[in-house]
């Protein structure tokens, strides 16, 4: 009863491979690839794996690219399935003014984050932090409705907007450090500040709603780890937290 969990985003194809479709189940095999190498799959990294039994996946990088993915699953006699956007999913409702609407990572984000915080105790609210090449920034309420959420540029863009529109800057390799004193480590401390601001404001906007209940933040990412260290909150980075989603869907649905 093999499970493939696939989360494909704005630059890379990230797959997971385990041995149920159950939270807790085991990692056989996983692995990513830039979007540009994704017809390689079945030839190279998907070549030895055995046959799913069943596959459940997250795309936010367009049609195009989901159908070129579901060329490589043709290697195995398996159904493509594709996470859409719902009212409700997995104990998880979605406040969106327009629910389908809301991001198909956001979501799966969203119920893997509810979870964990279930598994580890009591309902509580959370705050659920996801950040590559954008940021969003995602709070749920202790009964597990998502009640809205930011969504800014990722530090890349952030900076290639400004080398692009302020003349003499260039993309840094700075440093993030309190007082700035040179122009690369303004530019990155700048990016990083005002992630870590949202990321904060919205932390104190969701405690006020839930009558001074600190949420749970839960933070996940490519670029998750540059941030964490900079964030005045406590909080957990999960890397699994799009997959740990996926799974938590698959069980729901097989009940």
């Amino acid at each position: 009863m093999s499970f493939l969990a696939i989360d494909i985003g704005n630059t890379r194809l990230k797959w997971a491979l385990y041995d149920s479709p159950r939270p807790g189940a085991v990692i056989q095999a996983q692995g990513a690839v830039f979007l540009e190498t994704i017809d390689e799959l079945a030839e190279k990294a998907w070549k030895h794996l055995p046959a799913p039994t069943s596959m459940l996946g997250c795309v936010v990088a367009g049609e195009a690219v989901r159908r070129r993915v579901e060329e490589q699953l043709e290697l195995w006699d398996l159904q493509p399935r594709w996470v859409v956007p719902a009212a409700q999913e997995a104990g998880v409702s979605n406040g969106y003014d327009h629910p389908m609407r809301l991001g198909a990572d956001r979501w799966v984000a969203l119920i893997g984050a509810r979870g964990h915080v279930l598994a580890g105790g009591p309902p509580r609210p959370a705050l659920v932090v996801m950040i590559g090449t954008a940021v969003t920034v995602d709070a749920i309420d202790r009964d597990g409705k998502f009640v809205g959420g930011l969504i800014l540029p990722g530090h890349g863009i952030m900076l290639r907007a400004l080398e692009s529109g302020t003349a003499g800057l260039r993309v840094p390799t700075g440093e993030v450090v309190r007082f700035p004193s040179n122009t690369s480590d303004a530019l990155t401390s700048g990016g990083t500040y005002a992630i870590t601001g949202a990321i904060e404001r919205m932390g104190r906007h969701l405690a006020e709603l839930s009558g001074g209940e600190v949420p749970r933040v839960i933070m996940t990412g490519g670029a998750g780890w540059k941030v964490a260290p900079y964030l005045d909150m406590p909080h957990e980075l999960i890397e699994s937290l799009i997959f740990d989603g996926l799974i938590h869907i698959q069980a729901y649905r097989g009940r």
